[in-house]
This record gives C-alpha cells, structure tokens and sequence, in this order.
C-alpha cells in the first residue's frame, strides 16, 4: 500500500535485549537491529517516543514483526533505517538517542551521518561523537577552515568539541601543542592580586576547558603536557606579541573580548595553526559601556575564505533537557516589551 511499511525485525537482540540470542539475516532490504518483543515490551518507552512523534502512523508489533501504516509511515520507515547504521555502529539505544534520532528524522536530515561519525578516542575508551546534525556542522568546520567562530547558547558543546579537535589533532601530530584562552573579565585581565602563579590564577576561569581535557586525556598524560607546555593555558591579555606556529588555540567566551582583542588574538596565527573561537551571545559580562566585539568579527569575517561561521541554536543542547526549557523562556521574556508603570494622576 502507499502510506504501509512492513519490516522484518528479527534480530538486533544485542542492541536493546542483551540477554537474547541474535540471529543474522542476509539479502533483506531493511532488516532493523531491534528485537520485536524487546521493542514492544522490555523498552515499551521507545515505541511511546516514536508514536507521539509519528502520531500519523499506526505501529503494530506482533511477534518478529513490526506493521507501520499512515501518513508517517514512510518517515516512521527511514528512522528504523537510520537505527539499523546506528545500532551496527556498536552505539546503545536510549531515550536520549531515539530523541536525537527523531528530532534529525523530522528536519529531513540524515542521523546515522551525524552520529555515527567519531572525533576521537577518549580517556577510558569513550568515543566522542557530534550529537546533533549543528555539531556535525561545527566539527566539519573545524576539520576544514583555519578559523572557525562556535557562537551558539550554553550546553550545545562549543568548547567541548573544540577541546576533542585540538587532541585529535595533537594525537595525529598535525599540531605540536595545543593554546587555550578566554578574557579573564572576572578579574579585569589584572591576574596579579590572585595567589599562585599563572596557571593557578586563571584556572577557575578555564576549569570548563580543563574539565574537558580530562574527558579526553589520561591525568598522568595530561599532566605532562601540562608541565612541557604542550598543552598551554593562557590568559587573553597575555596573548599580545606572540606568534603562534604549529597550534590549535582556542579562544573560549569570546563574547568577552572587546574588538581590539579578537583583532590582536587573530593576529597571533603563525604557520600551520588552527584557531577555534567560541561564544555565547547572550552572556556577555563586559562592563556596560563596552560592546563585545565578537558580534561585529563575525559580521566582518563570516564571508571571508578559510574562515566559517557555525551557528548553533537550542536544537544543539545536550545537557538536561530543562536547559532548553529553560533558554526557550528567557528569551521569550528578553525579547518580549517592559511593562509600563502606570503614572499616577
């Protein structure tokens, strides 16, 4: 029938039932990884998540096999498709994952491209992947311009994916250290009323950064590095008259530097150096009097070759899913009017 779909889905026990035994079939034009009963039962919330996201499709599991009818059928089909290249990927899935899977399904966009698609190799054996098809975009970027701009709200992973690039990169030896940075606002670029030394003094206004190296390094490793100065943390004030060759440096909170420095910062890139800049437009801790120059270096430089612009925007957070809620109302009261005072007569 037009709007029907039938799929055979008799094995992919291991993805969702590990306890069952997985039987391999050959020569089917869509055999999903999934275990009918499994689906139907044992994870009866994923089959909710896609009736409510479908909700012109009838879903009928009986057995080995799953019967899909309606408008959303053949949408309903090329998610089980994307599951199939998700699933043999050797991800496990999850609500979180069925709901990235979907929210892609549903923007016409391709998941499996996305989110089978690996950074790198973490501490531990964790795999770091884009989450969603705006992170694929920014992580695209990195990999093919010199200069990329991450402007996007707070949880869409800027600085996260920015930090896997700079150790992929430093892994594959096409860097030989790796330059973190932000405007130390908080303290008016004057460090020296802090105790300790530079690393001390600027360490809470990185540990974001640091945070993701552990991610991503072993501590004994990251720790060397750390004391060679192949991975180098610097305050942005201290960035001024030095070149910098053979680095992935990453200006993170860039929204806090003013025009001035995001020119001297640029200024900086020596031979065969990567520059990552990323910001949150609707943070800006500058004093009142000083717009943040990051609104017009993009303005300026999003058309300039060898240099990308990513936007991402609240379809890119992967923190709780309150983080979104929570932006979406924000910014629904920020740009709705003040209300006026009644005056008195």
């Amino acid at each position: 029938l037009e709007h029907d779909a039938h799929f055979d889905l008799a094995f992919a026990s291991r993805a969702l039932c590990p306890r069952a035994e997985a039987e391999a079939f050959d020569d089917l034009d869509l055999v999903a990884l999934v275990d009918a009963a499994c689906f139907a039962l044992e994870r009866d919330e994923l089959l909710r998540m896609v009736e409510v996201a479908f909700p012109g499709a009838s879903i009928h599991v009986r057995g080995n096999e799953v019967a899909v009818g309606g408008d959303d059928a053949e949408r309903v089909g090329r998610l089980i498709g994307e599951l199939i290249a998700i699933l043999q990927d050797g991800q496990e899935l999850d609500p979180p994952l069925l709901s990235r899977t979907i929210d892609m399904i549903r923007a016409d966009e391709r998941p499996s491209e996305v989110l089978t698609t690996e950074v790198l190799k973490a501490a531990k054996g964790r795999r770091v992947r884009p989450k969603t098809a705006g992170q694929k975009r920014y992580i695209d970027a990195i990999a093919s311009n010199v200069i990329t701009f991450g402007v996007g709200p707070a949880g869409t992973g800027k600085s996260w994916l920015a930090v896997a690039m700079a150790v992929q990169a430093l892994q594959a030896k096409e860097v030989d250290r790796i330059i973190l940075t932000r405007p130390a606002v908080e303290a008016g670029e004057s460090l020296g009323f802090l105790p300790g030394d530079l690393r001390e003094k600027l360490d809470p206004y990185l540990q974001p950064l640091y945070d993701a190296l552990k991610d991503m390094i072993p501590a004994a490793r990251l720790a060397e590095h750390l004391e060679t100065g192949v991975i180098q943390i610097a305050p942005l004030a201290f960035m001024r008259g030095r070149t910098l060759d053979h680095a992935f440096v990453i200006l993170d909170e860039a929204q806090n530097a003013t025009l001035a420095q995001l020119k001297m910062f640029l200024t900086r890139m020596g031979r065969s150096a990567k520059f990552v800049i990323t910001g949150d437009l609707t943070q800006v801790d500058l004093p009142h009097n000083q717009p943040s120059g990051l609104v017009k270096a993009i303005d300026w430089l999003r058309e300039v070759e060898g240099i990308s612009v990513i936007d991402l925007d609240q379809r890119d957070i992967i923190r709780h899913e309150l983080v979104t809620r929570v932006l979406e109302v924000f910014d629904k009261h920020a740009e709705a009017p003040e209300p006026r005072s009644k005056s008195r007569k």
